[in-house]
This record gives structure tokens, sequence and C-alpha cells, in this order.
């Protein structure tokens, strides 16, 4: 795909989206500024699933390009200190990102192999996954050792795309129950507040590729 990425993002989550339905045992967590945020326990994890879910005034070729161009995408990515191309391979793309979080608590890195696919109406479909193994540990960081994700984008008869950002994950080392719990309800909310504000301000495209 002419070198660009296939790029999705960030920490901790579970699988099976289903359109913009959401099932019996995910529980909102935060309604606001049109972004609704739902968790769920994950079973032999302390932490929660997360999944976010927003309406952007955007086509889904807008959204894709700016997932795809990583210097923009570590902007609008929640906690994102850095992105970069590792590798990519037709719909498989392999990416490095760091997160900075809060002191005391030590900064994280994660390898994460991205795969794109495109929908029958037009939407897009990124999974996400973590290969700790890919690259040697980095000094100063924490490897993330699982994430599992997802990124759906459907477009809407009315020119909206509906997007869900969703991930389940395992930070490795030790992390506060404080900002555990901040992070699965802030990172969602944030980069999707984020993503619209970016999105809603690019150029209108007149037609879906």
């Amino acid at each position: 795909m002419n070198g660009t990425l296939r790029l999705a993002i960030l920490l901790v989550a579970s699988m099976g989206i289903c359109g913009g339905a959401v099932a019996d045992d995910w529980q909102l967590a935060k309604n606001e500024d049109g972004i609704k945020v739902y968790l769920k326990d994950v079973p032999g994890s302390k932490y929660k699933s997360f999944r976010g879910v927003i309406d952007i005034k955007a086509d889904v070729q807008t959204l894709n390009d700016l997932q795809e161009n990583l210097r923009v995408a570590c902007k609008w990515l929640y906690a994102c200190k850095e992105l970069r191309l590792l590798k990519n391979d037709g719909d498989d793309t392999w990416v490095y990102m760091t997160l900075q979080l809060p002191w005391p608590v030590i900064s994280r890195d994660m390898v994460i192999h991205v795969n794109t696919q495109r929908t029958d109406n037009g939407g897009l479909v990124r999974s996400l996954n973590a290969v700790p193994g890919y690259m040697p540990p980095v000094q100063g960081q924490i490897r993330v050792p699982e994430l599992i994700g997802q990124w759906t984008m459907s477009p809407r008869s009315n020119g909206t795309t509906e997007v869900i950002y969703q991930m389940r994950g395992e930070p490795g080392g030790s992390v506060p129950p404080w900002l555990s719990n901040s992070f699965v309800v802030d990172a969602p909310m944030e980069t999707l507040r984020t993503l619209r504000a970016v999105a809603e301000r690019q150029p209108t495209r007149a037609s879906y590729p």
C-alpha cells in the first residue's frame, strides 16, 4: 500500500465488535461530548477492557489517512510519545510505540502487528496484536507483553463515520490501581475526542475511494 502505514493503537481491551451494538457484559462507564466509553472485566486479569464509540463528521478515507500518518497519529493518540514504522507488507504493518505515563510509573513500549481489512460497506477494520519478541528490549522501557485490540470504521448514510476503538492488554510491571482505572476511561475518551477534532478539520472528500 505504497509504503504508508496500516496503523491503529494503544493499551488495554477485548474483541467482539459488532457494528454499534454493545453486548450485555459491557458496562457504560462514561457518556460525554458524544463519546461513549464501555468497560468489561477480563477473566484472570486485574485490568479491564475498554470500548469507545463515536460518530465523526469525516469519511473513512480521511480517518484512514490520519492513522497511517504516524507523526500525526502520535499527536491524537492518548499518552503516545513515539510511533514509528518497523515493517510494512501489504495489509500487515508492524509499528513501534512508546507511552509516556505519569510519574513515577516507568514508560512502556510495544511492538504492534496491525492487520487492515476493507469491509463490503466501504468501512475499515484494523486488528492489533502485540508481538513483544519482535525486537530486543529497549533500555528504560517496560515492554507491554500482551495487547489485543481493534478499530472499526463504518460509514453512515448521512456522511458521518461510526468509529469503535476497543482494547485489552497487560501493561507489564507494576501499575497503580488509580492509573489503570483512569487509563481505561481516559485513553478511549481523549483519543476519540482528539481524533474527531483533527478529522473534522480536514478537507471534505467528494466520495469514498
